[in-house]
């Protein structure tokens, strides 16, 4: 009996990722049998819902789990349930693109479940190969994701950069796994606090991982894949790659970078210079765009660099004191929550205003939106406005309370050059709304009036109600996420 209970518990701590595994299989199986759409849209939404209220329940025991391969707790959860709910919308949002498109209902949202496992198990890792195992469980099933548009030849091509770009980062990350259990003996990351900061195999086998890592939050200069990426994948695949898979990587490289103190003490420069680079080349490769998508791809990149802001003061502040960076990781946790609701909601407007075959997606075709369709106009300008970070949106307070924490960490030039950037990313924001009222529409396109069905109208609800929020009270929120027992569980 003294066997079997941990085992139950264990079991217990995953209970997330078994319900989102299982609804996958489930799809896949009965796709023979069944025919019906609405079937497995229903299927996929309970496998998603299921499985995200399940992570509360996982959360009722926190604790390390399969020996210390995993550990649930307060910020696992945070991530679950961040996790589940952008599947969840993203799977709500893509039924009527499926339909459109006339692609396979049940693969599609089988893979949607498994790349969402993957980047639970993920946000839950206290050891690397089992992160490495997240990794490529979401891998896998994005790179499979980008290509599902098969009769498309730039879907083709996003899925075939996509897979060899992503195959370079996976060597880079397991090499610098090699690295650091050869300096550490070990790779749980809660066992690295005692190792000897200044092993020169530790701090280049975190870098590798630094590497791997940046990838998939397209942090400059390995973000090269986004554009690309982004415009061929079918747009709902294109807001699960903007909020799942960064928001899971980010969730790893916390847990990292909080743990080991070579990775606190030595790679404050590391953060430095990413952020700087990626604000950059994020927003200025946003200035010259005339396609929605790589817009909102280059933005995503711009976004990438204001969250490597608080990874550089989560940096300066632990090398002082660790409970001084509780800000900082509350700073990253805020934005990565307004940033996930704002981008699945932009996307969704995307998919559906794109058209068969997404021939709809340049600036031009947004001309005369807010007299065409002023509800959809109204919910793309609240998204647009949070990404600038302007008030009463959730951007404005996930922005600000970076510039807080760069600012008291004494990051003054990273601070100005945030200041920059959002001055930058002003432009193409606020070009885009000026195009939607007061450009007149082409004449092809003032005739046309694009269809938002019941799921995609569900979902445009629930971000841009999430969006004012926690623009308008996000004190409770802040509160949440600056608990120690929070902030203090990834330590």
């Amino acid at each position: 009996m003294n066997n079997a209970l941990p085992n139950l518990i264990d079991i217990r701590l995953v209970y997330p990722e078994i319900v989102w595994c299982s609804f996958g299989l489930a799809l896949m199986l009965l796709q023979p049998f069944i025919k019906n759409r609405h079937f497995f849209t229903f299927l996929g939404l309970v496998g998603a819902i299921g499985g995200t209220v399940l992570s509360i329940v996982s959360g009722s025991n926190y604790g390390p789990g399969f020996s210390g391969l995993i550990r649930f707790d307060a910020f696992s959860l945070f991530f679950h349930l961040l996790l589940g709910t952008v599947a969840f919308l993203v799977v709500l949002a893509s039924e009527s693109y499926l339909e459109r498109e006339n692609l396979d209902s049940a693969e599609f949202l089988a893979l949607v479940l498994f790349a969402t496992a993957g980047m639970g198990v993920l946000a839950s890792a206290q050891e690397l190969l089992t992160a490495f195992i997240g990794l490529e469980m979401s891998s896998i099933s994005s790179y499979i994701l980008a290509g599902y548009r098969r009769d498309a030849l730039k879907s083709s091509e996003s899925a075939l950069k996509y897979f060899l770009l992503g195959s370079f980062a996976t060597a880079f990350f397991l090499y610098g796994i090699a690295l650091v259990y050869g300096a550490t003996h070990t790779t749980l990351i809660n066992e690295m606090s005692a190792v000897d900061p200044a092993s020169g195999y530790l701090k280049l086998g975190l870098a590798m991982i630094l590497i791997g890592l940046g990838f998939k939050v397209a942090a400059a200069p390995f973000q090269i894949w986004t554009p690309d990426v982004y415009d061929g994948a079918p747009t709902p695949v294109t807001a699960l790659f903007s909020a799942g898979p960064k928001a899971a990587a980010f969730a790893l490289l916390l847990r990292i970078f909080a743990s080991v103190p070579a990775a606190t003490h030595y790679w404050f420069w590391a953060f430095w210079i990413l952020a700087a680079l990626t604000m950059f080349l994020g927003n200025l490769g946003a200035l010259v765009q005339t396609n929605v998508k790589r817009l909102l791809a280059y933005s995503s990149i711009a976004h990438a660099g204001y969250i490597l802001v608080a990874f550089a003061a989560v940096t300066s502040m632990a090398a002082e004191d660790p409970a001084l960076a509780t800000p900082a990781y509350a700073a990253i946790l805020f934005y990565l929550l307004s940033y996930a609701l704002v981008k699945v909601g932009a996307f969704t407007i995307v998919s559906q205003l794109g058209g068969a075959e997404e021939k709809s997606i340049s600036l031009d075709d947004y001309a005369g939106l807010g007299q065409r369709q002023p509800w959809v106009a109204a919910s793309l300008t609240i998204f647009l406005l949070s990404l600038l970070g302007l008030p009463v949106t959730a951007g404005f307070f996930g922005k600000f309370y970076i510039f807080a924490v760069a600012i008291h960490s004494k990051l003054i030039w990273l601070a100005i050059m945030m200041a920059i950037n959002s001055i930058i990313g002003a432009y193409y924001y606020l070009r885009l709304i000026v195009i939607m009222y007061m450009h007149e529409p082409r004449p092809e396109a003032a005739a046309t009036t694009a269809k938002f069905p019941l799921t995609a109208t569900i979902v445009l609800f629930v971000t841009v109600a999430g969006t004012l929020y926690f623009g308008l009270a996000p004190t409770k929120t802040l509160a949440f996420l600056n608990q120690k027992t929070l902030i203090g569980s990834i330590k």
